[in-house]
């Protein structure tokens, strides 16, 4: 199956004032500026249905909008329904109006509009949620039994899963990792450009490590192509494992395990922060290995630390356990 095309960007192509030929330009400028391709094809997206929704009321230009049309528009995003008929997301919501803020943004920077229009919108609040799930050690260890060592893929497997395990690397950069990025020596791994184009150095420690070795000695070169592409995870024709191919199949050794919980690779990045801080880390270090730029991002898996809250709970509460404290009467 081929890429999809983008969608086309309603209005008249030939119009350099208009829709099209603006959304372009400002799609090539974040791409010199280096802005990721997630990023470019998500404001593209954006910007691809305000441009429709403007068309079918007959406005083709962006000196043609006005702060009750944008106003408008964010209605429509709040009441719009996707095909199971359930609404957008107020996390899709907000990514949609995020692009026409920037996109009005550098319309003004570059005198192509002389007012904006999009200053006054308010995004909507993001829900600050809980991950579904989280494992617990027992639980983790039970789903990184199951594959089957006896084969290539199985090893890789394996050595994919603890690695998810030991670092809560993203499935994009656990995809994307290539062999020179893993120091089994220094039990570390290098995440080039992840989310924000940003490297980071983290630990893998030493169980992580010694089966990503056994992979490369034992499972690899079984599956790598020649020429070798240098990509350290492949698939089973030498190529790089898909994210939603990833996706699915650590689903399934999650769904095998017979757990009763839902999720995938971040279930894992989950598990990884939530344990550290259990077990006493600094947030600021779990950040550094989450590779969050903020963190409040961070701040999230405070809330799931159960363990050290029940601890503080049974150790101030007079009526956290089954007898009385304090010399209270029976």
């Amino acid at each position: 199956m081929g890429k999809r095309l983008p969608e086309p960007i309603a209005g008249d192509p030939s119009d350099p004032h208009g829709f099209p030929v603006l959304i372009a330009e400002f799609c090539e400028w974040m791409q010199i500026h280096a802005y990721s391709r997630h990023t470019v094809k998500a404001k593209r997206a954006g910007l691809a249905m305000l441009a429709s929704w403007l068309a079918e009321r007959s406005v083709t230009r962006p000196a043609e909008v006005t702060k009750p049309m944008l106003g408008a528009y964010q209605r429509s995003l709040f009441h719009r329904r996707k095909e199971d008929g359930d609404p957008l997301a107020f996390s899709t919501q907000a990514q949609r109006l995020n692009a026409v803020r920037s996109f009005f943004e550098w319309l003004v920077r570059n005198n192509r509009v002389l007012q904006d229009p999009a200053a006054a919108l308010e995004l909507p609040q993001r829900a600050k949620r809980l991950p579904r799930a989280v494992l617990s050690a027992s639980e983790a260890e039970r789903i990184l039994a199951l594959p089957d060592l006896a084969r290539p893929l199985g090893l890789r497997d394996r050595a994919m899963m603890e690695l998810l395990y030991a670092t809560g690397v993203r499935r994009a950069e656990l995809a994307n990792l290539a062999v020179f990025d893993l120091d089994i020596e220094r039990r570390a791994l290098m995440v080039r450009e992840g989310k924000g184009r940003k490297d980071r150095m983290i630990p893998t420690g030493e169980r992580a490590a010694v089966w990503c070795e056994r992979y490369l000695a034992e499972a690899r070169p079984e599956l790598a192509p020649e020429p070798d592409n240098g990509v350290l995870f492949l698939t089973v024709t030498g190529l790089k494992i898909h994210i939603e191919n990833l996706s699915r199949l650590i689903a399934s050794y999650v769904r095998d395990s017979g757990i009763g919980k839902p999720g995938s690779c971040h279930l894992f990045r989950h598990t990884m922060a939530t344990l550290m801080l259990e077990g006493g880390a600094d947030i600021r270090y779990v950040q550094q290995m989450l590779g969050h730029a903020d963190i409040a991002s961070t701040q999230i898996y405070t809330r799931v630390s159960l363990r050290t809250l029940k601890a503080v709970h049974s150790a101030t509460h007079p009526g956290a356990g089954n007898k009385p404290r304090g010399g209270a009467s029976k």
